[in-house]
């Protein structure tokens, strides 16, 4: 090793050189050595949440940030959704990310500042299913008036079904209710009471209304009512559903997805069940009313009656007076018939006399004959002129075979034509040697070349 004695009298020490791989791995050690587990409080920033199911975010102050992961085990846990610009109070470790060089904070515990987690995923799932028109009344079915067959859907163990069954005893022991037994707290219940909703819409066709039930609690404890698919079942549901969880300030999803709330499952079966002995005071009072009313009707309707009949004629004596006047009515419509059926006769026999005195058959066969000589004479004259235009047609046939060119040529004689125009030959100058002619015979052609012609008068 090489000394360097002159200026400090001590041995000469080289600089040591890191790799990047090196460097990276002592950070690593020494930041999560120091720190092990830490509480941080920030300002959620460029948050995403991929396909993995990972949660990605930033944490940030006034004056720095520093990149924040959750993965997927521990945010599932998570009952809200961060979201940009939330507060929160985190707790995680510092990891270093060795291929990027990055340190981050990996979480496990993540919390709304300044309101709890429970609190914030409410106003979340509120604030959803209010924009899908979950919790809008015109989507609310009414309760029945006087419903026979009820289903419970609660813990059969509850305070809840005892004071629902109580009420309901007192006030119409006939109801028919049905328990549907039901884990209401934990991370299993809410699949418990969307399953209940289903089965009671699928099997127990004749409730005519639900009741989806629990007594008080916190608002961890409250926390399957305020999961949005029982919301979803709540509305999917054929049946009027109530909801009755918690006491009277408790409000939860279930309260708002349902098409009635009752403060407490005391209130729920006092809204839906009617009081047996009040319905049968009351029927009794209307009874009495009634009664009165149609005695009291009837009372002013035989008066009434008493008067009219007072005023009323015998009607014995009208249909005697109106059967007189039928009779005298019959006679004089039968008179005038008769006189109109015999004028009307008198009138017909007038007109057919008049009518054989000009009957037509005299000049039908006066006509008749006329026709008949005259066909005769005009049969005649056809026959005649046919007979003379067949002479005639002999005559002109006779003329026509004698003058014909065929009878020429039968007698000795042709016709020569020049080719190729086919023009007839009349003098020899009209051809010249080597010129090309048909001859037509009485029988046949002959075609043929001009060898020689000769000028002849």
């Amino acid at each position: 090793m090489v000394q360097d004695t002159k200026t400090t009298g001590l041995p000469f020490q080289p600089p040591r050189v890191y790799t990047v791989s090196r460097l990276t791995a002592e950070i690593k050690s020494l930041l999560e050595g120091e720190f092990d587990l830490i509480w941080l409080e920030g300002e959620i920033s460029n948050f995403s949440s991929p396909s993995s199911g990972h949660f990605y975010m930033s944490l940030k102050d006034e004056r720095a940030q520093i990149r924040a992961v959750m993965f997927r085990p521990q945010a599932r846990y998570l009952k809200f959704l961060p979201e940009d610009g939330m507060m929160t109070i985190a707790r995680g470790r510092i990891g270093v990310y060795e291929p990027r060089g990055e340190y981050q904070i990996i979480l496990d515990y993540l919390e709304p500042l300044g309101v709890g987690a429970l609190a914030a995923a409410f106003e979340q799932v509120k604030r959803k299913l209010a924009l899908e028109g979950i919790f809008d009344e015109d989507q609310k079915r009414p309760v029945p008036f006087l419903p026979q067959r009820i289903a419970v859907i609660t813990s059969p163990t509850g305070a809840a079904v005892r004071d629902f069954l109580r009420i309901a005893g007192r006030r119409m022991p006939s109801l028919d209710i049905t328990i549907v037994p039901v884990r209401v707290q934990g991370d299993e219940a809410a699949g418990d009471i969307v399953k209940a909703l289903e089965l009671v819409n699928q099997e127990l066709e004749d409730i005519e209304v639900i009741v989806l039930t629990r007594g008080g609690g916190s608002l961890e404890d409250l926390w399957p009512f305020n999961r949005e698919e029982v919301a979803y079942a709540i509305r999917r549901s054929r049946i009027p559903v109530v909801s009755a969880v918690g006491h009277e300030v408790d409000l939860t999803i279930s309260d708002l997805a349902a098409d009635l709330r009752a403060p407490t499952p005391s209130g729920a079966a006092e809204l839906i069940i009617r009081e047996q002995e009040l319905l049968v005071r009351d029927i009794t009072v209307f009874s009495s009313r009634l009664k009165t009313a149609m005695e009291g009707m009837m009372a002013r309707n035989r008066d009434r009656i008493e008067g009219l009949s007072a005023r009323m004629r015998d009607p014995r004596r009208g249909l005697a007076d109106t059967w007189l006047k039928l009779d005298e009515l019959c006679s004089r419509v039968l008179s005038m018939s008769k006189a109109f059926i015999r004028d009307k006769t008198r009138a017909l026999q007038a007109i057919n006399e008049r009518l054989i005195l000009n009957s037509p058959s005299h000049a039908i066969a006066l006509r008749t004959q006329e026709t008949g000589f005259h066909t005769r004479a005009l049969t005649h004259a056809i026959a005649g002129c046919l007979e003379k235009q067949k002479r005639d047609a002999r005559a002109f046939t006779e003329k026509l075979g004698s003058l014909s060119p065929l009878s020429i040529l039968k007698r000795g004689y042709s016709i020569t034509q020049k080719l190729p125009d086919m023009t007839i030959l009349k003098d020899s100058a009209q051809a010249s040697p080597g010129t090309g002619i048909k001859i037509l015979l009485a029988r046949g052609t002959i075609t043929g070349v001009v060898t020689k012609t000769e000028k002849g008068d």
